[in-house]
């Protein structure tokens, strides 16, 4: 009690709350656990009864391994809580289950080795568990594989809640990540459910890591333009681009002879990763080029034929 009590008073002038986990350790081995391993010490320097020092050994390998699993597990509960806290929640469903997995595991090779301890052949147990468990794994392989998946995405983190996210057809917005599913909203409004091994089974294209994104588009002009005219259109799409900010000019080439139309290739660099900054600056220049080539005389050109009838 006063080691406790001046282990508390040093854990208040400490930054840290490592200090207070441990000491809620020691406070959750309780007198009554001293008293018997005073006992046990004891009567080690005593002539008893067999039977009865083998029912004090076997109290003690339980009481002590109980201590330790204990321990383990505010030591697991305290990990999951600083992690879920540095996660934002976005993984606090997987964090939960994890540590309720590792507990699981702990609890079960501390029974083993207390049977082992008491004498019990345990091979055989062990055997049977494990038979047990391959088709009790046969039988929920999905939402096992869906489960592992989770803590995959976990782990690796290839997109978080709140990234926009592609995969084949299915795009949108990232709500949750659960146990056995994804929740990802649609653009178009409507919730998509895919399975975590999905997810992680296939490739997926995460829009919100992009740090700038590269335009590339094409602008042709009807043949009727003159040569002069068209040695300018690199220039003045140039001096459209570069003013603005979050843009940055790459180049632009007449590139082809196109079967209704002289094609211009056009490249530049969005600085945002914002889908909607994106849309706004790619309006922007196709206005300003749209007045730029009306005012010019510059006749953009749209697929036509045109046939001559020769007598």
């Amino acid at each position: 009690s006063v080691v406790l009590r001046r282990l508390d008073e040093l854990a208040d002038h400490t930054k840290s709350d490592i200090d207070d986990e441990i000491i809620k350790i020691i406070k959750g081995v309780r007198p009554r656990f001293y008293s018997f391993l005073a006992f046990y010490l004891a009567v080690q320097y005593l002539a008893i009864n067999e039977f009865l020092s083998k029912v004090i050994n076997v109290i003690l390998i339980i009481w002590f391994t109980y201590q330790v699993l204990d321990a383990l597990q505010i030591l697991i509960d305290y990990i999951a809580r600083k992690k879920s806290v540095e996660e934002d929640n976005q993984f606090k469903t997987a964090i939960s289950v994890a540590s309720l997995f590792i507990k699981i595991g702990l609890w079960t090779i501390a029974l083993m080795l207390i049977l082992s301890n008491l004498g019990i052949n345990i091979t055989s147990l062990i055997a049977g568990l494990g038979i047990g468990g391959i088709a009790i794994a046969m039988a929920i392989k999905n939402i096992l594989s869906d489960l592992f998946a989770s803590f995959a995405i976990f782990f690796d983190k290839p997109f978080l809640v709140g990234d926009y996210i592609a995969m084949g057809e299915t795009k949108g917005t990232v709500e949750k990540i659960g146990i056995k599913t994804t929740r990802i909203r649609a653009p178009q409004g409507e919730q998509i459910v895919v399975s975590n091994n999905d997810l992680t089974a296939g490739k997926i294209q995460n829009f919100k890591k992009l740090e700038e994104r590269r335009v590339v588009f094409n602008i042709g002009v009807v043949y009727e333009t003159s040569t002069e005219k068209l040695k300018k259109v690199p220039e003045m799409i140039e001096q459209i681009i570069k003013p603005i900010a979050a843009a940055a000019f790459v180049r632009t080439y007449f590139t082809t002879f196109g079967d209704s139309a002289l094609i211009f290739e056009v490249v530049y660099n969005v600085e945002t990763p914002e889908y909607e900054d994106y849309l706004k600056i790619n309006q922007e220049i196709n206005f300003k080029i749209k007045e730029v080539f009306e005012k010019e005389g510059i006749e953009m050109a749209y697929p036509t034929q045109m046939i001559h009838i020769k007598k």
